[in-house]
């Protein structure tokens, strides 16, 4: 598989708002073949192993996770990539920070995954991650198991926090098709990385720069820079953990994510030719990393 996609779902998914206590969300979902069963907005379907509720990273969208989609369907998995509250296609505030505390953001994936019907797989990439695991720690009866693909246990590293601070910085003065355009200037998109990086064309990932709300980059950019780490407290919450990362990550270094893995008695993958998105670097291997990990859970493993 290349690195290059569209962002039109892959075949045998569809995208659509998700209705939720909290409001719709846009998600692309996709089912196993042949599929039989309740709809797509149902609980899991005959014959489904499980369904995973996907968190794309800061900048990123739902389409972040559009290799993983077909290769997971194979392996019996339901996934539902879903872009967050003000994030790409999903709706919110653009002057109200207070709208994306990690605590209003976490509320939205418990009712997410209420309404995909639950339990679920959660897996949180990067950003992602670190909301995903706050869901968890507010409530984890929804939840068979929980994924953090190159998510840390606080804080990103300074050369990050950097680079984050730069585009809040920017955003305070500038319109979004404004740093668009200053991002562009600054080099090539496999250079410059951020939200000029990823798996789409020049066009679609500007459209989806314009999507996000300027509030939600301005207040999880404070989050990723301010972390506290939670890692204990994730511990002794009675689920599966995984930790799974590519093999270079200048994020959270790699050294990092392993030792948080043994404080969380997590599994542990790292995708070899993969660094911050091993899901969009090597989609086969990352697939059928999570795939080995929730068979080897099953689906009765769940404690309320």
């Amino acid at each position: 598989m290349t690195r290059q996609a569209t962002f039109t779902p892959p075949p045998g998914a569809r995208a659509y708002p998700l209705r939720t206590t909290r409001g719709e969300f846009a998600v692309v979902d996709s089912s196993p073949k042949p599929e039989s069963g309740p709809g797509p907005e149902s609980g899991t379907a005959s014959g489904v192993k499980g369904v995973a509720l996907m968190l794309p990273g800061f900048t990123g969208s739902k389409e972040d996770f559009r290799l993983l989609h077909e290769p997971l369907a194979e392996r019996g998995y339901r996934v539902v990539a879903v872009d967050g509250r003000g994030q790409h296609e999903s709706a919110g505030p653009v002057d109200d920070e207070s709208a994306y505390a990690q605590r209003e953001l976490a509320r939205d994936v418990l009712a997410q995954a209420e309404a995909l019907g639950g339990p679920v797989h959660l897996v949180g990439h990067s950003l992602g991650g670190q909301i995903a695991r706050a869901a968890v720690l507010l409530d984890h009866s929804t939840f068979l198991s929980l994924t953090l693909v190159s998510s840390g246990p606080a804080e990103i590293s300074l050369s990050q926090q950097q680079r984050v601070k730069l585009l809040r910085d920017a955003l305070a003065v500038l319109s979004m098709e404004e740093v668009w355009e200053a991002i562009q200037a600054m080099g090539p998109p496999e250079e410059v990385g951020g939200p000029a990086r990823g798996l789409g064309d020049a066009e679609q990932l500007r459209r989806r720069w314009l999507g996000n709300s300027p509030a939600q980059l301005h207040a999880t950019g404070r989050q990723l820079c301010t972390e506290p780490d939670r890692v204990d407290e994730l511990a002794a919450v009675p689920l599966p953990f995984h930790v799974l990362s590519g093999a270079h990550d200048d994020t959270w270094p790699v050294a990092v994510l392993d030792d948080m893995a043994v404080r969380l008695n997590a599994h542990r993958t790292v995708i070899a030719g993969a660094e911050h998105s091993p899901g969009a670097d090597q989609p086969l291997p990352t697939a059928h990393a999570l795939a080995d990990f929730w068979d080897s859970i099953g689906g009765d493993t769940h404690t309320a």
